[in-house]
């Protein structure tokens, strides 16, 4: 049974890296080709078992369910992909209005610039019903609001009719970034949009009666009722996520907090949290029910009390996982839970394999996606660990005394609960280390200090007074929720000490997959049982994996890494000693930008700690959007601008000049020179940013490439007047996007370009590039390459320029085309 869920998970974490899903006939005979090998191996085996020995024989077996596991798993995958696939929105329907009929289908969320929600639809007014999928992913922004606070602010279980713009699920895709369209594709959300104002946009029902609405409509409930208890309380998105699992209310800058001592998988409703107040609902129900309720019903003799206790633990803990959003952490601790109780009430003894390899079977067949993600291995992960360090070497002493020896005391048996506590959390500790590498590229030092005081805090303290203010009257509510809140805030303040420690985080580069199995393997060497030898060598192959340096180009040679950042401009430029980020991408919110979102966790996997310099080429947020979070997150040494001497960005800077035509520099045989704008373009005040966008060609390995920021056609035309030579290049990032005020004849004939960059959002509003300048590329032979539909580009530029596409190169069936 084991060795068939692994192998079931295996086979669906295999699905999810197909660049295409195999052909439902192609699945059909595999399951057919293996059904009828199965049967003749297990007739061979028992045939020739006599002929092996016993070890041979349960190797055979293991060996044979292993894949036959891995093999149903895929198949079972690839069913399901079809299966969520299959409604789709037609790509000539994107942009289209449709009026539609539908519930709010989950806990909607209320941001600055309006409001965001899952939308199930019902009916489809004046088109075809299947002309849009049944689940959708709507957002009300604020220009719209004022519609909505008429009518009132949109709940779970609503009935509303919605004029709504739709288009196919996509996101941007970049190296070690979020991967957008896999989670919609989960979520079963196969089309996402906005509400359009129009006069027939109104709520048609309060509230329609379903399990999942009823559960979306009381987390809605918990959630104001907590809020409205925390009015402007810093920390008041915590308690939210402690309660409901809604982690969206919590700052950015929190979580890096979090993350960076190591207590983020207490930031919300975890399984220890899950397993903790299960237990003490079956412990109340254990005594109650022993004692009869205090009654002499004598109970007991009806049914055990174990059982009660199971049953009432097991009940109390599915309610509040679906209060979590039944998130995958969640998921394994029900799950775990309810193997538990089910042995118990059959009277069978369940071993702790059995039931972690069960949660594994149920986690991976209800949602084969959940190994796309960072908290199934982790939550899976910390689990084995402790199993392996722990089942059967934490045998209090005591307990192994003779019968007639006294009973420990008090004392005793804390220094004993003390002692299995602290080797728990050093084999996590170190357990964890190789994977939270491969994950994040960074591992916590200060996580066991942290978690010594924060999981004590938030398990047995903060989440219980959560949860009991949660349900009180507003009257009781507001100070248990208040004191809930302040014993968190006292938490953060002491987080953010930890996390200030100049070494608190290590980073270094992400491992390959080989190097992280070699560290994975010392590791299991290091937390093996007493008696293995020197298991202090596990350690060292910890060097490679921890003591690992970002990668550069050879001397002389140069790779350019243009993300996909939606509408904006931002590329790294590296050299063998050297990297430059030109342009830092759009602002999406007052929270989120490119920095965040897409070039700082590039940098951090990468192992980038520091940039040499910074070059933003113009005011417009979706060039400069993101540098204030990058010059806050890695050390760049210079910011080259044509800003404001007072702009918040010039003075976040530790310094800072001005772009002016005629500055040169060479990094490791690479040559920079800035073309334009001229220094006297400064004087003039009615010249627009993009007037004065920093223009940058690098030239290396006698291959060079030209950034032409925003200019538009009256400075191409100045440059090709000015310096026409000059200009000549290989490669040209389309000037600004390829709008129709750029890219002019006389300018493309200058640069002569072979390939051009197209740094573009999908379908974005201003609808760049313009067909007519796309087509005037094409016409001079040029190869042209969108961000929108290839995602992050990558040239290596040496004695010939080698260009890869991340959509490409990582191939998924789920990206749009």
């Amino acid at each position: 049974m084991r060795a068939v869920t692994i192998g079931f998970a295996t086979g669906a974490a295999w699905l999810q890296t197909q660049a295409a899903l195999p052909s439902p006939m192609a699945d059909l005979a595999a399951a057919l080709v293996l059904a009828a090998w199965l049967l003749s191996w297990y007739a061979c085996l028992r045939w020739q078992m006599h002929r092996f020995g016993a070890r041979t024989n349960a190797a055979l077996r293991c060996a044979t369910s292993l894949l036959a596991g891995a093999v149903i798993g895929f198949l079972w995958a690839g069913w399901m992909a079809y299966r969520v696939l299959a409604p789709q929105l037609a790509a000539a329907d994107e942009g289209r209005d449709f009026t539609l009929i539908g519930t709010i289908d989950n806990l909607p969320y209320r941001f600055d610039q309006g409001v965001r929600f899952n939308f199930a639809v019902e009916r489809v007014l004046g088109r075809a019903q299947d002309s849009v999928p049944p689940h959708i992913s709507l957002a009300w922004y604020a220009g719209f609001r004022d519609q909505v606070n008429e009518i009132g602010d949109v709940q779970p279980g609503e009935r509303w009719q919605l004029t709504v713009r739709l288009q196919r699920p996509h996101g941007n895709a970049n190296p070690y970034g979020f991967d957008y369209e896999a989670w919609l594709l989960e979520q079963g959300l196969r089309a996402t949009g906005y509400v359009r104002p129009a006069p027939n946009n109104r709520r048609l029902d309060g509230f329609v009666f379903s399990v999942g609405n009823v559960i979306e409509r009381a987390r809605a409930m918990l959630r104001a009722r907590i809020l409205g208890a925390l009015p402007g309380k810093p920390y008041a998105g915590v308690i939210v996520a402690l309660v409901v699992g809604d982690q969206r209310g919590i700052d950015q800058s929190d979580w890096n907090v979090f993350n960076r001592t190591g207590i983020g998988h207490l930031i919300s409703i975890s399984g220890l949290h899950i397993t903790m107040v299960a237990g003490l609902f079956a412990l109340a129900a254990f005594n109650l029910w022993r004692y009869s309720f205090f009654t002499r019903a004598q109970l007991p003799l009806l049914l055990p009390a174990q059982k009660v206790a199971a049953l009432v633990g097991a009940t109390v803990a599915l309610f509040y996982v679906l209060l979590a959003g039944f998130g995958v952490p969640a998921q394994r601790t029900l799950y775990m839970l309810m193997v538990v109780a089910a042995a118990l009430w059959m009277n069978r003894i369940a071993s702790v394999s059995h039931v972690l390899c069960c949660a594994l079977g149920v986690v991976v067949l209800i949602d084969s996606w959940a190994v796309l993600w960072p908290g199934f291995w982790l939550s899976f992960g910390a689990v084995g660990t402790i199993l392996y360090a722990t089942v059967g070497r934490t045998t209090p002493r005591t307990a192994r005394r003779d019968d007639a020896a006294p009973r420990p005391t008090r004392l005793e048996q804390f220094w004993q609960a003390l002692r299995v506590g602290a080797h728990t959390q050093y084999a996590v500790t170190f357990g964890l280390v190789p994977l939270t590498m491969l994950l994040f590229a960074q591992v916590s030092v200060v996580s066991p200090l942290a978690n010594a005081v924060a999981i004590p805090l938030i398990s047995l303290v903060v989440t219980p007074l959560a949860l009991v203010g949660s349900m009180l009257p507003a009257l009781l509510a507001a100070p248990v929720l208040g004191l809930a809140h302040l014993l968190v805030e006292w938490l953060a303040a002491c987080l953010q000490w930890f996390s200030g420690l100049r070494y608190a985080v290590w980073s270094a580069p992400t491992p390959s997959f080989w190097l992280f199995c070699w560290a994975m393997g010392g590791t299991i060497w290091l937390l093996a049982p007493r008696g293995w030898p020197v298991r202090w060598l596990g350690l060292a192959s910890w060097i490679p994996l921890l003591a690992a340096e970002p990668s550069h180009p050879a001397p002389g040679r140069m790779t350019v890494t243009a993300f996909d950042v939606g509408q904006g401009m931002a590329l790294l430029i590296e050299t063998s000693g050297h990297r430059l980020l030109y342009d830092t991408g759009p602002a999406y919110s007052l929270t989120s930008n490119a920095g965040n979102r897409v070039i700082l966790p590039y940098l951090k996997a990468r192992g980038i700690a520091a940039l040499d310099g910074m070059i933003v080429s113009h005011s417009d947020a979706d060039h400069s959007g993101g540098a204030l979070t990058l010059l806050d997150g890695v050390r760049v040494e210079w910011v080259l601008s044509s800003l404001p001497f007072q702009h918040p960005i010039a003075r976040a800077a530790r310094q800072h000049l001005r772009c002016a035509a005629g500055q040169r520099w060479d990094w490791d045989g690479v040559r920079f020179e800035l073309l334009h704008p001229p220094a006297a373009s400064y004087a003039d005040a009615t010249l627009k940013p993009n007037a004065r966008g920093c223009t940058l060609k690098i030239t290396a390995g006698g291959k060079s490439m030209l950034l032409a920021a925003d200019i538009e056609a009256a400075q191409e035309a100045a440059l090709v007047q000015r310096d026409r030579a000059s200009l000549r290049a290989d490669v040209l990032l389309a000037p600004h996007h390829g709008s129709g005020t750029s890219s002019t004849p006389a300018f493309l004939l200058a640069v002569q370009p072979r390939t051009a960059l197209f740094q573009v959002g999908y379908r974005n509003r201003y609808h760049h590039p313009k067909a007519e300048i796309y087509e005037r590329y094409g016409q001079l032979h040029i190869e042209r390459l969108r961000t929108d539909l290839a995602g992050a580009l990558t040239l290596d530029f040496g004695d010939t320029i080698e260009i890869g596409a991340w959509r490409q190169a990582h191939a998924r069936y789920w990206y749009s085309r």
